[in-house]
């Protein structure tokens, strides 16, 4: 069913203290059997400027929104309440949830993305995303490992945030899981159309954390894009969807230091 916008799109007042203005958007609409949002979704707007993004984001025509756009100079703009759910996520799948949208925060990071020369994110920019995420966690129940790019929770469609996207940064101030990757070395590989209980191995490990893979042993194309986001977020050093001994590693190191969850907490689904 297609979601239709609210009827009007009111000034509201900023959730977070770091937004400099709101610029409302009408593109929402009430989250769907979640209680509060438990998941973090970064991405960027993939458009030439920012100001054709921010029309965009807040067309009606165009049917999509975010809750905060982080503008290259650091500027934060608060476009929906993070009460209600924002359309950023689009189809789009994480640990068995299918309504990302319902059960997420979504942040716009100004990038034109790879479509378009795809540069390096301003310093003053990572550092506004970066207070913004901090200021978010302290007030929703967020996990680290459900800090997300869009391209994990959307591989088969989604590139963004990117591999220049220095996630690093934002883990050392306390935002996100990450562990140390790996250099790419050579060694044993696994890639698109090969077959047999490793390759079953590998997408269990990767559908244990969280990723939508199918577990069958054969190293599919939704394999192959899912390991390819896999490296965006967590081995940025080379990005081709092969299996290397670099990406099995941090694979299994990032699986090994998750944090744990206490054991009456669910992952909510929709």
């Amino acid at each position: 069913m297609k979601e239709m916008p609210a009827a009007s799109a009111p000034d509201f007042p900023a959730d977070s203290p770091l937004a400099a203005e709101v610029l409302a958007s009408p593109n929402h609409g009430e989250r769907i059997g979640i209680g509060a949002p438990d998941m973090l979704v970064l991405h960027y707007t993939g458009m030439e400027s920012t100001r054709e993004a921010l029309e965009w984001l807040r067309s009606p025509e165009r049917q999509v929104s975010a809750h905060y756009l982080v503008f290259e100079d650091g500027r934060i703009a608060q476009l929906v309440p993070e009460a209600r759910r924002a359309w950023h996520a689009g189809a789009a799948r994480w640990a068995g949830a299918s309504d990302i949208n319902s059960c997420s925060i979504g942040i716009e990071i100004a990038n034109p993305g790879h479509a378009h020369g795809y540069p390096p994110f301003p310093a003053i920019q990572i550092e506004a995303v970066t207070a913004l995420a901090k200021d978010i966690l302290s007030r929703r129940p967020i996990p680290p490992d459900r800090v997300l790019a869009h391209s994990d929770v959307a591989p088969l469609r989604k590139d963004d945030p990117g591999e220049k996207f220095p996630w690093e940064v934002l883990h050392r101030a306390g935002v996100g899981h990450l562990v140390e990757e790996v250099p790419p070395s050579d060694g044993r590989f696994f890639m698109r159309g090969e077959h047999g209980q490793p390759v079953e191995a590998l997408q269990a490990m990767l559908a244990l954390y969280g990723y939508d893979v199918p577990v069958s042993g054969s190293y599919c194309a939704q394999t192959e894009a899912v390991m390819r986001a896999f490296q965006r977020h967590f081995r940025r050093a080379r990005v081709d969807g092969i299996a290397d001994v670099s990406t099995l590693q941090t694979l299994y190191r990032l699986s090994m230091s998750r944090p744990e969850r206490p054991a009456d907490e669910g992952t909510p689904s929709a």
